[in-house]
């Protein structure tokens, strides 16, 4: 039976998956259970087929996984007793606004502007956008490695190494147990690391032709592009993720190595919360035999919604 293409996410004190029809987040309560909430999800493109197309698919499925995301932080904060409430949907979407922000002040401003600094060395557009290229990296791999030094963040990567091992264990058609689980490497070609990172990459090469307006017309066209970059770099990954090409695997290979940075080798009982997140987006008879029983606490799929679907409209706009 082909396998479903699974994807995830670390949550706090536990994992997200998201299949072709569900999303599920496992997270372990304060008092030791699992809790899992199970939501059926809709994409955009299913409304507005001509998104599915190259290019464009990239730039829908990062905006919607940026929703889904933001939405099991929301329900994992409360399960495990950080917040009183999960976040409403406005609420929800002005925490991605700002995120965006603040994302693009660290990842445009500032490197387009720093960049500037280089002008002593020289004035060619060309090598001033591939300075504020290896600027932007800079900066990306240090802010990488700062917070990985943060307690609780390297907690969250542990249960990022636990998604990726159980995916393997999944995509390798062996029963879901801690056992088998803990067997597999904690990189995966197809982690959102390796999606920024050839981000970062790929927004070297495409701003690199743009010459050297003055800063305001920079950061204006750095953003525009941003669809562009994404689904360039969302094809790339998709070839990443199936391919057996030496050549290409050799291509990806930076961005497993910085996954050392944002995985951790998982504990067994985060292991047991990635497997009820796994077992909760697919159908049981889909479920490896043999996969182990961890869920203590039975939830319900909600009823049939569209809220992610609206967000994520509301986010393209």
């Amino acid at each position: 039976m082909a396998k479903r293409m699974i994807g995830g996410q670390a949550v706090i004190e536990g994992v997200m998956m998201r299949g072709p029809k569900l999303a599920a987040t496992a997270v372990r309560d304060a008092a030791g259970r699992i809790q899992v909430e199970t939501r059926e999800v809709h994409s955009i493109n299913e409304k507005y087929p001509i998104l599915k197309k190259p290019m464009l698919r990239g730039t829908v499925s990062l905006i919607e996984s940026l929703v889904i995301g933001m939405r099991s932080l929301s329900y994992s904060a409360k399960m495990a007793g950080e917040e009183d409430e999960q976040l409403s949907d406005r609420e929800m979407a002005v925490t991605i606004a700002v995120a965006l922000v603040l994302a693009s002040v660290l990842f445009i401003a500032i490197p387009t502007a720093g960049a500037k600094l280089f002008s002593f060395a020289t004035t060619d557009p060309f090598r001033l956008n591939l300075l504020e290229g290896v600027l932007r990296l800079a900066i990306f791999l240090a802010y990488i490695w700062g917070i990985s030094r943060m307690k609780d963040i390297r907690r969250v990567f542990q249960y990022h190494g636990a998604e990726h091992k159980t995916i393997h264990c999944y995509e390798a058609g062996l029963p879901l147990t801690v056992e088998n689980v803990q067997k597999f490497s904690r990189l995966h070609p197809r982690c959102g690391t390796n999606f920024l990172l050839i981000v970062m990459l790929v927004s070297i090469f495409v701003f690199a032709f743009l010459g050297w307006p003055n800063l305001f017309w920079r950061i204006v066209s750095r953003v525009l592009l941003l669809p562009v970059v994404a689904g360039i770099s969302y094809e790339l990954i998709r070839v990443a993720g199936r391919t057996t090409n030496p050549v290409l695997l050799q291509l990806v290979k930076p961005g497993l190595w910085l996954q050392y940075l944002t995985t951790r080798p998982p504990q067994d009982d985060m292991v047991e919360v990635a497997i009820e997140s796994v077992k909760a987006v697919l159908p049981p008879e889909e479920i490896p035999a043999g996969s182990g029983e961890y869920r203590q606490v039975e939830a319900a799929v909600p009823q049939q919604t569209n809220t992610d679907e609206k967000l994520a409209e509301a986010a393209a706009s």
